[in-house]
């Protein structure tokens, strides 16, 4: 007897708090690109310069992931019959592979600025660098407080720019008194490695749900155990758990019974296993219940 789990739940109000996160990374960073721009012209700075057309490179792949992130709010059709919530992580593996890319060209231009360091005006640099901390660190707490991997990675993104404005501070402060222009690139090298690091992170987590690993939030031992306890579960197998897109989390299993019992019992049994299953951080369970003398078709099955 097979009993699909027919409900879906509604998260409408975290994907339009994710998509408008998403846009203010978008604008916040399209904005300080063209403030940039001119202030690089303002005070000769070619590392500013530079950084203005880089962020002009990342507010189009900003709005990639945005554009994503909308797609991901569809509801399921019969194309996509979970929905489109994994549209989410082509936003973040997109996103990440920009970090990585970017990161890695910061880094090699600041090795070569080492050997050939330049002075730009340290007055103009810490003005932009006080505004550039304020304006990009307001998009980063607000994607801080999202927790799908696509704002993860916009917000990590968003904390490069708000590192490489601290250093940009820390620059521009030091060389009122004193001149160091090594110092630029070498706080630049140590921002970009921590980017790294960070991008690294995501993006093993985005292919472990891309890869239905199971979620690292659930205790599959526990599940078990819990649902065993019932009084009317002989035993659970081909039990499957993985995710959609790092949040919503789904659960498919067997459900063997100790005896037979009618529809109403069988109803209750069957909400009782899912508000388990959902206690234990799946949102979304599909089960099947077989007698005990029933042979399971799945050869694979594990008891």
């Amino acid at each position: 007897m097979a009993h699909e789990h027919p409900h879906t739940h509604s998260h409408s109000h975290t994907h339009h708090h994710a998509t408008g996160n998403m846009a203010i990374a978008f604008f916040v960073n399209l904005g300080f690109a063209m403030i940039e721009l001119i202030g690089g012209l303002w005070t000769n700075s070619i590392a500013i310069l530079s950084d203005a057309f880089h962020d002009f490179g990342d507010s189009l792949s900003l709005a990639v992931a945005w554009r994503l992130q909308k797609v991901s709010e569809r509801k399921a059709d019969a194309r996509y019959s979970y929905g489109y919530k994994r549209f989410s992580l082509l936003g973040a593996l997109f996103i990440s592979a920009v970090l990585l890319v970017g990161s890695t060209v910061i880094i090699y231009e600041c090795i070569g600025r080492l050997f050939a360091p330049q002075t730009p005006n340290a007055e103009g640099m810490l003005g932009l660098a006080l505004f550039g901390i304020l304006a990009n660190g307001f998009a980063a707490l607000r994607l801080h407080r999202g927790g799908s991997l696509s704002e993860r990675a916009v917000m990590l993104h968003m904390m490069e720019d708000v590192l490489g404005w601290v250093a940009v501070l820390v620059v521009s402060l030091v060389m009122l008194f004193v001149e160091v222009p090594m110092l630029d690139p070498l706080l630049s090298i140590a921002i970009s490695c921590w980017v790294l690091f960070n991008v690294y992170r995501n993006l093993k987590a985005t292919f472990r749900v891309l890869l239905q690993h199971t979620p690292t939030n659930i205790d599959t031992e526990k599940l078990k155990r819990e649902l065993l306890s019932l009084p009317e579960v002989a035993s659970i197998h081909d039990l499957h758990l993985w995710s959609l897109d790092g949040e919503h989390n789904i659960s498919t299993l067997h459900v063997v019974l100790t005896r037979p019992i009618p529809c109403e019992a069988l109803t209750a049994l069957k909400n009782e296993i899912r508000r388990i299953c959902a206690e234990n951080g799946t949102e979304h369970a599909t089960i099947e219940f077989e007698c005990a003398d029933e042979a399971c078709v799945y050869q694979h099955c594990s008891h």
